[in-house]
C-alpha cells in the first residue's frame, strides 16, 4: 500500500458503505404467501359450516330442561295439521303477525316447536321456515325425555 495515494483506503470504505445502506428494491413476498396459505386454509375448514338451511337448536333426547328467567314463545303443531300459539289456535299466515306483536325482544325471543310425533313433516317444517325468514334465530324443537325399556 506503498504507492497507492491516502485518500484512496477511506474513500473506497466510504463507497462500500453507502452500498450497506442503500433500501432494497425488492419486496419480500414469503411472509405475504404464509399469511394467504393460512386464510387459504381457515376458509376452507369454515366454508362448509356456513352451507346450514334452517339454524335451530335441537336438544338432546336425555339433555336435562333448560334453566331460564322468562317462558319462552311456544308454537304446538297437532297431529291434524292445526297450529297453537301459546294457547290460541292461529291460522299459518298470521302466526308471524301475531308473534311480532307479543314477542318482547323482538327477534331475539326464543321460540319453542312442538310437533306431534304424527304431525306431517312438511307442515313442521313451514312453520320452522316461516319463523326463520321472519327473522328469529333462537328456534328449538322440543322432545319428550327418553325413557329406557
Amino acid at each position: 500500500m506503498a504507492g497507492a495515494p491516502a485518500s484512496a483506503t477511506p474513500t473506497g470504505r466510504r463507497h462500500k458503505a453507502r452500498r450497506r445502506y442503500l433500501p432494497m428494491a425488492e419486496i419480500n413476498v414469503t411472509p405475504f404467501v404464509d399469511v394467504m396459505l393460512v386464510l387459504l386454509i381457515i376458509f376452507m375448514v369454515a366454508a362448509p359450516l356456513l352451507t346450514v338451511g334452517v339454524p335451530i337448536d335441537l336438544p338432546e333426547t336425555q339433555a336435562k330442561s333448560l334453566e331460564g328467567d322468562a317462558e319462552p314463545i311456544t308454537i304446538s303443531i297437532r297431529a291434524d295439521g292445526t297450529i297453537f300459539l301459546q294457547e290460541e289456535a292461529v291460522e299459518a299466515d298470521r302466526l308471524i303477525s301475531i308473534l311480532q306483536a307479543i314477542a318482547l325482544n323482538g327477534l331475539n325471543e326464543r321460540i319453542f316447536v312442538r310437533g306431534d310425533r304424527a304431525a306431517d313433516y312438511g307442515t313442521i317444517m313451514r312453520v320452522m321456515g316461516r319463523l326463520n325468514a321472519a327473522g328469529y334465530k333462537r328456534i328449538g324443537l322440543v322432545t319428550a325425555q327418553e325413557t329406557e325399556s
